[in-house]
């Protein structure tokens, strides 16, 4: 926890630098045709970029920061605490009418649509975190039992033919690729046969019943978002099934005559996972993160394909948070895992 602390610092401060040394003036993005001298001078003051980069830095960090200082009597600080922007718990007043307080981070807003960029995440990540769930249950799921079956029959056409299979269509295609082939098969050519659309979100809009579930719009997302990880699964379980498979106590299992099933799911299965284990986290975090190409392809109205519609429309807030809680997911995960390894291998818990 204290190094996932550490690496979100540098996360915030590589951020903050970078998109800070990125062309455009935030001002003229949010007034657009309007902007005169007065309004830019106006909202320079109220976003803090009239300030020197470190003051800027600093003020990020207090931003971002659940505990944070504040003025709260002088409105034209930067430092005020501002109800508008920030939702706090007083926890002790300090010298110069300044306090300290409890508060959820603080993202700043949309240049664009003026919403606080929490709210936008806040809305739009459930969607993408379906998505990735879903495709990471189905790469999971079938790479596992693909692995072990792979494993079983070593140097079959089975195995050849499954590793040709994950590595051709798994690791060499890029995802936006297979979105738009799965899209255009799936959702166009043999739409009548398959009954999907080649667009679609996790809720459809009726004008006279409202949104709608449609369960049938994440299937052909989940599976395009999942083909790679299911590769990676497939030949990361076969190879470490195979070393636990050459082990000592394995050939004693055999010698006791235990069948195969009960060599596999009670002994080398278990110990085979670690690594497994390890490649699936990293991959949920990074479908969350990667599913930017395959939203917008699919017209999934996630995380992904808002940052898409930022980046085009140069609103940087946006991209800074998404980019922030994608940060934190990775680090949340990976905290996971290590409790998850010690909960699969005895021999690296925690005493």
């Amino acid at each position: 926890m204290f190094y996932g602390v550490l690496v979100m610092l540098g996360v915030i401060t590589a951020i903050f630098f970078l998109f800070n040394v990125l062309p455009g003036d935030p001002a003229t993005v949010m007034l657009g045709q309007r902007a005169n001298k007065e309004s830019v001078e106006a909202i320079h003051r109220d976003l803090g970029t009239d300030k020197p980069i470190l003051i800027q830095y600093v003020h990020y960090l207090n931003d971002l920061s659940p505990v944070s200082i504040h003025n709260y009597a002088n409105r034209n600080s930067l430092w005020y605490l501002n109800p508008d922007k920030y939702s706090w718990t007083p926890l002790f007043t300090i010298a110069n009418k300044k306090a300290v307080v409890f508060k959820m981070p603080y993202l700043r807003r949309s240049y664009i649509t003026k919403r606080n960029v929490s709210e936008i995440i806040v809305d739009t990540l459930p969607e993408t975190a379906v998505l990735a769930f879903t495709a990471i249950i189905i790469a999971s799921c079938i790479g596992i039992l693909l692995g072990i079956i792979a494993a079983i029959k070593k140097n079959s056409l089975f195995d050849r033919l499954t590793f040709v299979l994950a590595t051709v269509f798994g690791m060499s295609a890029p995802s936006y690729l297979v979105g738009l082939i799965m899209a255009w098969l799936f959702g166009y050519v043999l739409a009548k046969y398959t009954g999907l659309s080649a667009v679609g979100s996790l809720y459809d809009y009726d004008e006279w019943e409202g949104e709608k579930l449609n369960l049938k719009n994440l299937i052909l997302p989940a599976i395009t978002l999942g083909v790679r990880p299911l590769s990676i699964v497939i030949q990361l379980t076969r190879s470490s099934l195979l070393d636990v498979l050459s082990q000592d106590y394995i050939r004693t299992a055999k010698a006791k005559g235990l069948t195969l099933y009960k060599i596999i799911t009670r002994h080398a299965l278990k110990n085979a996972l670690n690594p497994v284990v390890t490649a699936i986290s990293g991959w949920f975090a990074g479908l969350m993160a990667g599913a930017v190409f395959v939203e917008k392809v699919f017209n999934w109205k996630g995380i992904g394909y808002e940052v898409v519609e930022a980046l085009s429309k140069n609103d940087l807030p946006v991209v800074m948070g998404a980019t922030l809680i994608f940060a934190t997911i990775f680090v949340i995960i990976n905290i996971f895992v290590d409790i998850a390894y010690g909960i699969l291998d005895p021999r690296v818990r925690l005493k």
